[in-house]
């Protein structure tokens, strides 16, 4: 049986802190997204933002790198009762991983109608052949993540 949702301000906590990761991965060039991963005791497993060009690795995208920092520390790829916090809606690829894990529950603030997989594009969890679907909760914090968002890229452009 899945407990219910968190109350506000347990979800405000590792939101805000993803915020702060994703103004790290701003400051370092990178786009600006920061994922927390939390246990099934309230503990804060992992952390991470984009390092896609810090490493040169396509693939290192927030939540691919907190998942694996939360197995790495849980010795299990199964993150069981765990939760997943990310300023932006999971891509394909992160839906993917995240489906993997079998995070119990997805957090995110902004919505991505471009490459998001959630809400968006493939809505990745709605398929057939997707064997895990979490709960999702989209628009959390999603003001303060857009300008986020939109400030970068204002800048590239």
């Amino acid at each position: 049986m899945t407990k219910a949702p968190q109350t506000p301000t347990q979800i405000l906590r590792p939101i805000e802190l993803a915020l702060d990761l994703a103004r790290q991965a701003q400051s370092l060039g990178e786009v600006p997204v920061g994922a927390v991963i939390v246990g099934p005791d309230g503990s804060t497993l992992a952390s991470a933002h984009n390092r896609v060009i810090l490493d040169h690795d396509p693939t290192a995208h927030a939540e691919i790198l907190a998942i694996r920092q939360a197995a790495g520390n849980l010795g299990n790829e199964r993150l069981l009762g765990c939760d997943l916090y990310v300023t932006l809606e999971p891509c394909a690829m992160c839906a993917g991983a995240i489906s993997f894990a079998r995070l119990r529950r997805v957090y995110f603030a902004a919505y991505d109608p471009k490459g998001g997989a959630v809400d968006h594009g493939p809505r990745y969890f709605g398929q057939p052949t997707c064997h895990h679907a979490p709960d999702v909760y989209g628009g959390i914090a999603e003001g303060d993540a857009a300008i986020l968002l939109r400030d970068f890229f204002a800048t590239r452009r």
